[in-house]
């Protein structure tokens, strides 16, 4: 089998979920109770039966190319200590991608909250610097400025260097591969839901499941030992999805927050 990732977002009571990462129901939807989470944890456990890996071992081929990896996007204070904390209780480790224009503020980790994550044995990547809406939209000068100037941020605060990215919102394209590797990122983690990794613009790219609120434990854990439907399903609602945001652009964006805010 190989390396699968798993992303997840906040974790956080539904009726406080603007308190950790970003607010709005668009992005509320990726949270998760924390009872739930621990669910998720326990049911992956279950499953898989093996601690999850740091992208530096698959890449190494350490475990010849096989595992599993969990990633936390955004950055919302949920990261530390309550996920490190759940993660610590069965010996695990993540990879938490910080939108680095953010820290610091209300609902987002700060400084320290990212040093006692890396000295906990965790990864330090990059979400960009401001969160655009449409990565791949922007220009390989804006694009390139993201990445790196949230790579100068987050290497200065851990005082080593930082390699690993995720991509906002799931906009990604070569460009944005192109002008990560200029950045000076090696890993980079995209939001197409895809088992193994391959590299493209000098970059590793690997794909991720997303855990989304309300998804049953039992998927989760069917999707980190490699079953077929609920891989399938996923990606099968990811490409539709994906046509959607070709065609509608901006406009996209705009309806789905709308969607959401009405549901």
């Amino acid at each position: 089998m190989p390396a699968i990732s798993i992303l997840f977002h906040d974790v956080v009571n539904e009726a406080e979920a603007d308190r950790s990462g970003f607010a709005g129901s668009d992005a509320n939807i990726y949270k998760l109770e924390p009872g739930d989470f621990e669910e998720h944890l326990s049911a992956i456990d279950r499953a898989f039966g093996a601690k999850p890996v740091s992208v530096e071992s698959c890449h190494n081929s350490v475990l010849d190319g096989q595992g599993l990896l969990l990633t936390f996007d955004d950055g919302g204070e949920s990261a530390y200590p309550l996920i490190a904390e759940l993660l610590a209780k069965r010996g695990w480790i993540g990879h938490f991608f910080i939108t680095a224009g953010f820290v610091g503020r209300p609902g987002f980790v700060t400084k320290h909250s990212i040093r006692e994550l890396r000295a906990r044995g965790h990864v330090i990547g990059s979400h960009s610097f401001t969160h655009p809406s449409r990565m791949s939209a922007c220009s390989e000068r804006e694009i390139y400025e993201e990445w790196q100037r949230s790579i100068n941020f987050l290497s200065d605060v851990l005082g080593e260097p930082v390699h690993t990215a995720s991509v906002p919102g799931g906009y990604f394209s070569s460009r944005v591969a192109r002008a990560a590797t200029a950045a000076g990122i090696k890993y980079l983690f995209i939001s197409e839901p895809t088992a193994g990794c391959h590299s493209q613009q000098g970059c590793l790219i690997f794909g991720r499941y997303t855990i989304w609120r309300g998804m049953a434990a039992e998927v989760a854990a069917g999707i980190a030992v490699g079953r077929r439907v609920p891989r399938w399903k996923q990606w099968i609602w990811w490409n539709t999805k994906k046509v959607a945001k070709m065609v509608g652009g901006d406009s996209y964006v705009k309806i789905r927050k709308s969607l959401l805010r009405n549901s």
